[in-house]
């Protein structure tokens, strides 16, 4: 039986898990969880997986949390980055499903590699920040880091069993969001409902809105160079509008070998949890007939510039990455609280970029404070710009 530590359990990935976990009890026991702010719903799963511990962003939420929940609930209530930390270098817990959202889920997936806890990997910021330190620290402990993306959990399933010369490129498969089709003279009116609506997947709204701009699919080509030891000249994106083919491998003999599904992400959450085995799910096949066709194009990156943006930080490396995901975040966050026009996303991303100097080889303090920096900075940029 495999003992879970779910950073970020009341999001999308984290409550999915969740599910599985509960369907399987006799492979996997939940002993902690985490959240940031939610204590109403991370009382109730206390209640219905009862974990050994549960950490919150602050004391704040962390006395909310106790006043929810029954008065002789056995859980240990930490909060704060000691209390994330405690959480995911827990004792007793085998693998840690970091699914926790934006650059706070850092710290403690690389507090958990240290712990020798195997990793699956739902945060895409943990690599794109910090991916030599990762990667290093991965080797270096002899743990194992498993994709939950369903793009890269794709990659994975495909080269499983596969010399790693005998790869020629990594193909990231994109659905081209909600505003595929969409002048970009029409993008200054796009207004956050509309973004939020995406075709194929339910996603949270952070996640969602990288997918209408692209970004998501730029930090997934971030994410691929270090899960996959693959340099950004190697590694493509198409767009392909159906989301049955999540992603594909080339080989050095020319043929193709792609991983098909429906869009759920259950299928790469149960496969990272339950690797090298695959848990019986019960989820439909792709109805192939019904869907007719399966199609592809090349990205816009005119219309799309946030993937233009990320491969370049892709290539240069070094701080650029982190600041790329910290003005993103930032940016996103604007345009939500509707302080920033939709194309503005790109223009703020582009211009914190073009104010950084790049350390090339940084270390976690010198990624932490260009995170820092980049916030600032972006925040500074968009009360400049006003709302255009």
């Amino acid at each position: 039986m495999k003992s879970l530590a779910v950073l970020g359990a009341t999001g999308s990935i984290g409550k999915n898990t969740l599910r599985i976990a509960a369907r399987f009890p006799e492979q996997f026991a939940i002993k902690v969880l985490s959240a940031k702010n939610n204590v109403k719903l991370l009382a109730e799963q206390i209640g219905m997986y009862h974990p050994q511990a549960a950490a919150v962003y602050d004391a704040f939420s962390a006395a909310e949390l106790k006043k929810i929940l029954p008065p002789r609930t056995k859980v240990e209530i930490l909060h704060g980055s000691d209390g994330y930390r405690s959480a995911a270098t827990w004792k007793g817990v085998d693998t840690v499903v970091g699914a926790m959202m934006g650059a706070a889920g850092l710290p403690p997936i690389l507090a958990a590699i240290e712990a020798g806890k195997d990793i699956a990997l739902a945060n895409k910021e943990t690599l794109v920040m910090a991916g030599a330190i990762v990667t290093q620290a991965v080797a270096r402990k002899q743990v194992r880091l498993l994709p939950v993306d369903s793009e890269h959990s794709a990659i994975f399933q495909c080269i499983q069993g596969r010399r790693s010369q005998e790869v020629d490129r990594i193909i990231l498969t994109a659905s081209g969001g909600p505003f595929l089709r969409t002048p970009a003279d029409q993008f200054e009116q796009i207004v956050p409902e509309q973004a939020l609506r995406h075709p194929n997947w339910r996603m949270g709204a952070k996640i969602t809105i990288d997918s209408a701009t692209l970004m998501n699919k730029g930090l997934e080509v971030i994410e691929a160079k270090w899960l996959f030891d693959t340099p950004p000249e190697r590694i493509d994106v198409v767009v392909h509008p159906q989301s049955i083919i999540h992603s594909m491998v080339a080989f050095c003999d020319g043929s193709i070998m792609g991983q098909m599904g429906i869009p759920d992400m259950q299928g790469a959450i149960a496969y990272a949890l339950s690797f090298p085995e695959r848990l019986k799910l019960g989820l439909p096949l792709p109805d192939l007939t019904a869907i007719g066709a399966l199609t592809f194009e090349p990205p816009d990156l005119k219309r799309f510039a946030c993937l233009r943006l990320a491969f370049e930080a892709c290539r240069k490396g070094g701080t650029l990455p982190a600041v790329l995901n910290a003005a993103n975040e930032v940016a996103v966050e604007a345009f939500l609280a509707r302080r920033l026009r939709f194309p503005g996303i790109a223009g703020v991303v582009q211009d914190t970029m073009a104010a950084h100097h790049n350390d090339s080889d940084p270390d976690l303090s010198a990624i932490m404070a260009a995170d820092a920096w980049a916030r600032r900075t972006a925040q500074l940029r968009i009360e400049e710009m006003g709302v255009r």
